[in-house]
């Protein structure tokens, strides 16, 4: 039996270590984040992901990935199983619709970032104000896509997360695990008092 990577490339396996990681370092130094800045940064968060999802929608009617677009949701939901698979959709793109995904997908980072920045004063807060809303945009993300056109049809289905600076193909259950525990990090960290050294 060989041992089998859950994402490509390999180092996107190890994304899974950054939460438990950024918990155990603010353990000793701790996150001083108010309920409002978490409750602000996240509805930010929720909605950039409600638009991100759309934005993809859009991207499948536009490219003929999307069967049944041009009725209403409901026609949508009931053939999107039928063709589309976002792993493989990604080599049917036309070259010049996946330079502006690295576009949006760099501008997308960068917003978490000015979010981040602008939340809080400490680098330990702002970075968890940026796993914070990056996990809250993520999760977001699945669930409009699965509540508008019910993709994934499975946890399992194969995703490209990112294409900076080569798609990154994994297991949708992948990034939503890494998601929970970074929101999970967040608030555990932020509950819990500094360890005296």
């Amino acid at each position: 039996m060989s041992f089998q990577l859950i994402a490509e490339p390999w180092w996107v396996n190890l994304l899974v270590l950054v939460p438990p990681f950024a918990y155990f370092r603010w353990r000793r130094s701790g996150v001083a984040l108010a309920p409002r800045q978490l409750l602000a940064s996240g509805i930010f968060a929720a909605a950039f992901g409600c638009v991100e999802a759309v934005v993809v929608v859009y991207l499948r009617a536009a490219t003929g990935l999307l069967p049944g677009y041009q009725g209403t949701l409901s026609d949508v939901i009931r053939r999107s199983g039928e063709i589309y698979q976002q792993s493989q959709a990604i080599s049917q793109l036309p070259q010049s619709l996946l330079t502006l995904e690295v576009f949006r997908e760099a501008a997308t980072i960068l917003m978490l970032l000015s979010v981040a920045l602008l939340t809080a004063a400490k680098t330990s807060s702002r970075v968890a104000v940026f796993l914070w809303t990056f996990a809250i945009w993520d999760v977001t993300y699945y669930a409009v896509l699965w509540a508008t056109v019910r993709w994934p049809l499975s946890l399992r289905d194969p995703d490209v997360l990112f294409l900076i600076p080569r798609p990154w193909i994994s297991p949708v259950w992948y990034p939503l695990l890494v998601s929970l525990l970074a929101i999970l990090a967040v608030l555990f960290a932020r509950a819990a008092p500094p360890k005296s050294e």
